[in-house]
Order: C-alpha cells, then structure tokens, then sequence
C-alpha cells in the first residue's frame, strides 16, 4: 500500500487536467492522502548499490527521480538552490491548488527513504560537483524560474511585476503592495493563478490576453474557476501602453491560421498595475562550460530518448528539456530518467516494456456493472475561495472513496472477481490466493473460450494454438 503515496501530487495534477476525473485518479488521491496522514513510507528491498547519483534541483522531476533510484538501492543526494524542497510546487503553485502540508508530507517521505536533501546549495560548476562529491552520475532538473518579458511603453505607470516573482513573494509573506485594479497579461495557467492569487489579496484582478478562449494554453477549468471567483478576461487584447490608472491595449482578431492578428482598434482599460505572465525560461548557464551539451536555441537542453546529454552520465530532465511543463510530465521524467540512470550504471540498457492492447469498451463484458452514477467532486464555498488559500478541490472521505471505485471498469486488469475460474468446464484455472490471481493449465485447457467470453474487464486474451511442427 505504500506505493498509493508516490506523488500524491502527481494524482492531483491529472485529475485536474480532466473534464471528468476518473475513479482511479480520485481513489487515488483519496490513498495518497491516507499515506501522507499515516506517514506510510516504501520499503527498499533492492541490495545498496554503492553508486552515488547526484540530483540537481529538489522540483518535482528531482523528487521523483530521486523517489525511484532509492527503491533500486542507489544512494542519492539532491542539491537545491533554494530554501525549501518543491520547486515551483512551492513557489510556483499557489496553496489553493496544492497544499502545502501535502507537498511537505511527500518530501519527508522522501527523505525517510534515506535521500538527503541540501538546500541553499546552488551549483554553479556541474562538473566540479559531481567529481568532490565522487557522484556516479548526476541527473539535472533545475526547472524554469526565469520570467519572459517584454517591451510596453509606460509613462508614470504603477508597478510591473513578473508573475513569478508575484506568487514567491506571496508564498514568502512577501506580498507586494499594490492598486485596487491589477491587470494580468497573459493566458496560461500562471496567468490564471496569478489573478486569482491576486483576487485572495483584496484586489480586482483583470487578465489580458491576445488570443481568444480556444486557443489559451491554461487548461480550461482553470479558466472557468477563475471566472467564477470574479476574475474578468479580456480574450483577444494586447498591451500597447501603460500609464499611472490604465491600460491602452488593441484588439486582435485571429485569422485562418489560428493566430492573432492586429485590427488598429485602440481600448483603455482602468489598471493600477501589471503583473506579467507571458512564460518562463530556465537558467542553464552553468552547464555552457560543460563538454558535450547542446542547446535548442530557446536554452532548453538536448536529451537523448534515454534523457542523457551528450555528456556520459549527465541526464536532465522536467521544464528544462524540450517538453509540455506540467508536474505530470515533471514527475514522468523523473522516473524514467531513473530507469535510465540505473540502467547506466549497470552497464545496460533500459528497454521500456511494450504497452498493452487497448481494452476498449466494445472489449468489456459488463455482467458485473453496477451503474453507479459520477458524483461532482467537492469544492471549498465560492464566497471562501475569494479570500482563502484553502484548497479549492476537496478531497474524499473513505466512504465517498468506495462509492467512486465502482465506477471503475478495471479496464485490462484482472481484479479477481473470480468469474473464469467459476466458468471453466475443465477445471483448467487455479485460484492462487488474494493479490496471486491465478494459474492456467494448458494442458487441461481445451481453448473454449469460455474463460474470455465472460472475463469483465478483458484481462483474458485469447490466441491461436500453434501450429504443430
């Protein structure tokens, strides 16, 4: 069980990027959440290695590689710039979306793992560091904490911040003081979280963004939520000018190719201040000087398919390589760039096992469904989201955890229900025990296909008998 608690980020993160969460994603969330309150931690059954990995940056790609190379008897040592472990979890991502006690449950499970963990240690010589450190390898992860910015003509203006610097400053007690109106320029999720961050402070928030709805790259419930708190969206706008109490901006229009284009038009839209939110870059200077890697012209760092640099033994991975920057993808990285490190340091290589045969609904027999209605998840009252930094997606109770489970399918996984065993006219099927599922005996099998025809969920695949030689 204590596997439910790898992440429990991870789970939130692809819930949320669902219309409709799956039962699998909030069960769970609802375990992850058991395992950070009864403090579960996963035993390391894997014999020490004695090899030393490395790992710069403690976001979630670190966390999460260095999660996985524990399990396999490594022994790892993060290195992290700034004062706490998360990254951008914790500077990045409001308490709203992500709970601090949550994120500070998951790093100590870490740590009870065995890795250690060195903050306000910043690396500035990759190469120098791996060799006092006498590390084996060393896995990259520093994020992107640069904010992108852009000329705007302003004359006597209020403040212009970048949303980065904005939500650390929030998260550090540090925030900033500013005018009733705050404009927000941009349309992704930071944008999003920004003006909601700053709807939670007391003031009017405004987003401004030059393309329309459709083509935003937040996700869209972040869209719908931040409209329901209050937060007003300017689509298809771009800033031309700020001065002390507005905002001259054009309106755009979008044309066959999906992008943005100017129509002269000129709007004034009252603002005491702007807060940019027009992306990040990440800092990779430090690794200029090191023989081997190479650089897509944006900074990001080239990786082969193992997420090694051209440098033997440096792997990089998260906001920093060339990829979709969520924590889902983050943590994804982590965890393959360990597969990949172990494999390294074994002297092989790591082959990813083939993925399964789509179990696709007309592949499903539903003699067991029970048709369970989807229940809305739970959020915090709109009138609190305002003013709190409550978590706004509510979690389960385990009473609510069993009712969501049935809806699952299983879709693919065989989950005992004992249904082929009960079915074969040959005796052909041993039952092995709760969590063993069961043993085939070919030789009593006479292939009716009994077994498959009810098998629920499409655990059971049948193919041809080979021919005889």
């Amino acid at each position: 069980m204590a596997g439910s608690a790898i992440i429990r980020v991870k789970a939130i993160a692809i819930a949320a990027n669902l219309t409709a969460p799956s039962p699998f994603m909030r069960s769970r969330r609802f375990l992850g959440d058991l395992a950070l309150e009864e403090q579960w931690t996963p035993q390391i059954t894997a014999k020490p290695t004695g090899k030393r990995i490395l790992i710069v940056g403690a976001g979630p790609s670190g966390l999460s590689c260095a999660h996985h190379l524990a399990l396999m008897g490594h022994t790892v040592e993060i290195h992290e710039a700034g004062p706490v472990a998360g990254g951008m979890m914790h500077f990045g991502i409001p308490s709203y979306r992500l709970p601090r006690n949550v994120l500070d449950g998951e790093t100590a499970r870490i740590e009870r793992m065995g890795v250690k963990i060195v903050l306000n240690h910043k690396v500035e010589d990759i190469v120098a560091e791996k060799q006092n450190g006498k590390f084996d390898a060393v896995f990259v992860a520093v994020g992107a904490h640069l904010s992108k910015k852009t000329d705007i003509p302003a004359r006597d203006a209020g403040k212009i911040l970048d949303a980065v610097s904005f939500l650390k400053d929030v998260e550090m007690g540090n925030a900033p003081k500013m005018g009733r109106r705050v404009a927000i320029y941009g349309g992704g999720n930071t944008a999003m979280d920004a003006a909601r961050v700053a709807m939670r402070l007391g003031h009017e928030p405004l987003i401004i963004y030059r393309r329309d709805r459709a083509h935003m790259p937040a996700h869209e419930f972040e869209a719908d939520e931040a409209l329901e708190e209050g937060v007003k969206i300017h689509w298809l706008r771009t800033i031309k000018s700020i001065d002390q109490t507005t905002v001259t901006v054009e309106v755009m229009e979008i044309d066959d190719k999906g992008r943005p284009k100017p129509t002269g038009q000129l709007e004034t839209l009252e603002a005491n201040d702007l807060i940019l939110a027009l992306g990040q870059d990440t800092d990779t200077a430090f690794l200029q000087k090191v023989p081997g890697v190479q650089f897509k012209a944006d900074g990001t760092v080239i990786v082969s398919e193992q997420m090694m640099t051209r440098a033997a033994g440096l792997f990089a991975g998260g906001d920093m390589v060339p990829s979709e920057r969520t924590v889902t993808i983050g943590v994804g990285h982590g965890k393959k760039a360990a597969r990949n490190i172990d494999a390294y340091l074994r002297g092989e290589g790591y082959a990813k096992p083939g993925k399964k045969d789509l179990a696709t609904f007309d592949k499903l027999h539903l003699w067991f469904y029970t048709n369970v209605e989807q229940r809305p998840q739970g959020h915090v009252e709109l009138q609190k989201r305002r003013t709190s930094f409550d978590e706004v997606v509510q979690g389960l109770t385990e009473k609510e955890a069993a009712f969501e489970a049935k809806r699952c399918l299983s879709c693919g996984n065989c989950f005992e229900c004992d249904g082929c065993y009960g079915a074969c006219p040959e005796d052909a099927i041993n039952k092995l025990g709760v969590g063993k599922r069961y043993e085939y005996n070919y030789d009593l099998c006479t292939g009716c296909a009994v077994c498959f025809e009810q098998c629920p969920c499409h655990a059971i695949t049948m193919i041809p008998e080979p021919a005889p030689v």
